[in-house]
């Protein structure tokens, strides 16, 4: 690993953006937008012009400015600009309601928000509501009372100076996608994106040669993270606005010929799912890089069989915003997530917090520098998951003796049946070994003695129809995989399991 020095007057956007310039790489694609290349020296034009149109409207350090963009050039200069003048860009998922961008922007108590002309009648719905807003900046068409992102920045100046930020400021937030039912604003500090290094550097080895796909949205911390080592090293990113399909993904990867790929296992399930894929050219992907949840190992195995090559598997989460665990290219064991990130620390723990024996399954705690020091208002859950030098994770591990870290689903998804532990991943991942399943996720339900017992909502491939001998015939796959003890006790067919935007499946919506 590469120790990057962190120096105590630090700006995460100078060290992310104008060191590139400062290294000649002003001339270099750093975005691929549409038809559009926009080089470095772009960005930073389109950045310093940003930030200084925040300070003619009197926004400065710590003031929070929230961004409800698609994945677009202007999310990256709305995200840099911001930065750099001190102020704290709030990172807004797309896909959410007027009442949860009430929520978000009356907690950061945000007093502009940059949004698209598609996303802005979230804010006019929400109407008065609004309790510290002050500025609605819209990229594309601006109404009455709106400001316009393209006259705004039209006369400003390119040069910009940076903020006297130091490493421990507020650097940007990130609100956690709600998998639990809950969200909350996760802050994060200027030192954080590049201490420890950043998994695309450290473990995947991305190099300024190198030209990125995420499929994950930029607002999601787990693209954030790719987007940061992306322009550490000086490397080439693909943004695509739309909802990444499998088609769409396809014909992106063909386009621009991207040399590195990040997906979600969602979507490999169904890329997996489609016919005729011949005509999309994949030759120019050296690795294939899936997060956001744990990557199952039939998927893995149907991905390899099929395309000649391994998917790397990699864990983070919006507390850690870097990754803590990843797979290495030639290192790759099926099922498991792979190994600790270089700088980071960890530890698995029972219920009273005793660490665990190789091979004992319990509760994963991370200590790594670039861990959220708290949650927004909310003191209560901070002392809960913020322990001292260690996050609680809320996810279950086992760790092999080859330090190979195996998942084993949520804390809080665990279900005890009859007196014994069961795992939904264990069961989920022998049901997607099934040729007729695409996605499966298990979750507690109450019997006619109301005793919880395991239940399987699954999602069949086009080619299977649902059925009661399908339902009886899966029930006998994952007796036949595991012990018979984990089999589901009802299997319901649906059409697409629930999810937040991040692709994380909503159990608590299951259950």
């Amino acid at each position: 690993m590469r120790q990057i020095e962190i120096p105590e007057r630090y700006n995460i956007a100078a060290a992310l953006l104008d060191r590139n310039i400062e290294l000649g790489r002003g001339d270099k694609v750093a975005i691929y937008f549409g038809e559009q290349k926009l080089t470095y020296k772009d960005i930073q034009n389109m950045s310093n012009k940003f930030g200084n149109a925040l300070r003619e409207l009197g926004i400065g350090i710590e003031n929070r400015i929230a961004i409800l963009l698609p994945d677009c050039p202007q999310w990256i200069a709305s995200f840099f600009g911001t930065i750099k003048i001190g102020a704290v860009p709030v990172l807004l998922n797309t896909m959410m309601r007027p009442k949860d961008y009430e929520y978000f922007l009356n907690d950061s108590r945000a007093k502009a928000i940059v949004v698209s002309d598609d996303l802005v009648s979230n804010m006019e719905e929400i109407g008065g509501a609004l309790n510290y807003l002050e500025y609605t900046i819209v990229v594309g068409e601006a109404k009455e009372g709106q400001l316009s992102y393209d006259k705004l920045l039209g006369d400003a100046l390119t040069e910009l100076e940076v903020a006297p930020t130091t490493k421990d400021d507020s650097a940007f937030w990130n609100y956690t996608s709600g998998s639990t039912g809950q969200t909350k604003g996760t802050i994060h500090l200027h030192h954080d994106l590049l201490v420890p290094e950043p998994a695309p550097i450290s473990a995947f080895c991305t190099t300024e040669d190198d030209i990125i796909y995420s499929a994950g949205r930029l607002f999601f911390a787990y693209a954030t993270d790719v987007m940061a080592g992306t322009f550490y090293v000086g490397a080439s990113q693909v943004l695509e606005p739309q909802r990444p399909t499998p088609e769409t993904v396809l014909q992106i990867i063909t386009k621009y010929r991207p040399t590195i790929i990040y997906v979600v296992p969602t979507l490999v399930a169904n890329i997996l799912a489609l016919k005729d894929i011949s005509r999309f050219d994949l030759s120019s992907i050296r690795l294939c890089i899936s997060g956001g949840e744990p990557l199952p190992a039939g998927i893995f195995r149907q991905f390899e069989e099929r395309f000649g090559t391994e998917i790397l598997d990699g864990i983070g989460s919006t507390e850690s915003v870097n990754w803590y665990i990843a797979t290495r290219p030639g290192r790759v064991r099926s099922g498991s997530t792979g190994e600790a990130v270089p700088g980071v620390e960890l530890k698995i723990v029972d219920d009273e917090g005793r660490e665990l024996s190789v091979g004992e399954v319990g509760e994963l705690m991370v200590k790594a520098d670039s861990t959220s020091p708290c949650y927004w208002n909310k003191h209560d859950m901070t002392k809960k998951t913020m322990v001292g030098e260690w996050l609680r994770t809320g996810d279950q591990f086992y760790c092999d003796e080859d330090g190979y870290y195996w998942f084993r689903g949520r804390v809080d998804d665990v279900i005890k049946a009859g007196g014994i532990k069961v795992i939904p991943a264990e069961v989920e991942a022998a049901l997607i070994e099934h040729p007729a399943v695409i996605e499966a996720a298990v979750v507690g339900a109450p019997d006619k003695e109301g005793l919880l017992k395991p239940k399987a909502f699954v999602v069949l491939n086009k080619e299977y129809q649902p059925s009661s001998e399908l339902a009886n015939e899966l029930q006998q796959f994952v007796k036949a995989k595991i012990a018979s003890y984990n089999y589901p006790r009802w299997v319901e067919f649906i059409d697409e399991l629930p999810k937040t935007a991040t692709g994380k499946i909503q159990r608590f919506k299951l259950r």
